[in-house]
């Protein structure tokens, strides 16, 4: 038996949030952005206006009996203030979840690991704190992994990092970054990582690049004589990860 969770994702209008109570979704994922950029040119919204429409979709979707992720599209070019203050609102309202959306993946490691502690100094709640992380500047997985270390509760993946533009954290990487190096219990069978990575690949019609991290097929291999004697000694000479959890 699974013990996976289907969540939709919805916009704070409620028609979205009603599709969603319709098709039995275990959970909602309602966003709204909050960065003055998308405000301003996308929305044509008020901030205030931004927090009604979250806190009464919120509300709404809670009544309904919802667990509720709460996605502030953009967070990382918002106002701090405002953003903690939407979260805030919206914890208040019974978010179950709140989310940190890299959306243009502009963050670097050090500054997401700052954002992180910010919201969680300044928002009250029981609640959980999740980063979604695009890859456009080749860091959604670091910022990930720096996330969970600065005590962010999930982290959004996609296999192979598939996603919009660049793409966004590839779900492989962070996994064995957060088990391999921050040492975190993670729930993932390693051994069917690359099988699942070639079934998307191949369903998305997407190909891996052989050097890619953890599921390339090179992500093994060696070709420098140096490095070939020192596994054929004893593979950790050369090999960060070794093949025994992935067997």
């Amino acid at each position: 038996m699974s013990n996976s969770e289907v969540i939709a994702l919805a916009r704070t209008r409620r028609e979205d949030i009603d599709k969603v109570i319709d098709a039995d979704a275990d959970a909602i994922h309602i966003f709204i952005a909050t960065s003055d950029i998308h405000m301003k040119y996308k929305l044509r919204m008020s901030r205030e206006e931004v927090l009604d429409a979250a806190v009464n979709a919120v509300s709404y979707a809670k009544s309904h009996g919802l667990t509720v992720e709460f996605s502030a599209e953009d967070a990382t070019r918002s106002d701090p203030d405002f953003l903690v203050k939407v979260f805030q609102e919206i914890v208040n309202a019974g978010a179950d979840r709140l989310d940190i959306a890299d959306t243009v993946g502009v963050m670097w490691p050090s500054k997401m690991a700052w954002l992180v502690k910010f919201v969680k100094e300044n928002v009250r709640g029981n609640y959980l704190l999740s980063v979604h992380c695009h890859d456009d500047f080749g860091m959604a997985v670091a910022n990930s992994v720096a996330a969970i270390e600065a005590g962010a509760d999930q982290a959004h993946g996609t296999i192979n990092g598939v996603g919009e533009r660049a793409g966004n954290a590839a779900l492989e990487e962070i996994a064995a970054a957060v088990k391999f190096l921050l040492n975190y219990d993670v729930g993932i069978r390693f051994g069917r990582i690359k099988e699942v990575s070639d079934l998307v690949s191949k369903l998305f019609g997407i190909p891996v690049p052989p050097n890619k991290a953890i599921v390339g097929a090179n992500a093994f291999s060696h070709e420098s004589g140096i490095h070939v004697h020192g596994v054929l000694s004893n593979p950790i000479t050369y090999e960060p990860l070794t093949q025994g959890p992935w067997a």
